[in-house]
């Protein structure tokens, strides 16, 4: 059922459409045996049945952030939270819902996207008992 939304997110891994400037190639960070790989992108690229699986409102002025959880390359199920900000500081909380099917966990929440700007993403991961926190910025774009 959901296998789909895998498929699509996975694909989104790859789109670069809302990232003017140059992104790391491989969006992870790593915390001793925890990878976290994380990606951001517009709503408008999540097939309509797949975003309505997932309660996700498609939107040209709505984005996706996706994050998955892996330790020794399998998943792991985790407690994230976050938030963004633009450059004025006003900040917008990020609500994850976990997805999991089988064989993969991941986190998605949705943000505005009124107008092109930079964002800086805060992200906290817990597992096991340990929380790890990162940032990163993006510039952003509504979708067409």
């Amino acid at each position: 059922m959901l296998r789909s939304i895998v498929f699509l997110v996975a694909v989104c891994f790859g789109v670069t459409a809302m990232a003017a400037d140059a992104i790391k190639g491989e969006r992870q960070e790593v915390f001793g045996d925890i990878t976290v790989h994380y990606n951001t992108f517009n709503s408008t690229y999540i097939q309509p049945d797949a975003a309505q699986r997932a309660e996700l409102v498609r939107s040209k002025n709505q984005g996706v952030i996706n994050i998955s959880v892996a330790k020794a390359g399998k998943p792991l199920v985790a407690q994230v939270s976050g938030n963004v900000k633009d450059l004025t500081g006003q900040n917008f909380k990020l609500v994850f819902k976990q997805i999991t099917e089988q064989g993969a966990v991941y986190y998605l929440a949705q943000y505005p996207v009124p107008q092109q700007e930079n964002r800086t993403f805060d992200i906290s991961v817990t597992t096991g008992g340990d929380t790890h926190t990162f940032s990163f910025n993006q510039e952003l774009f509504p979708g067409e």
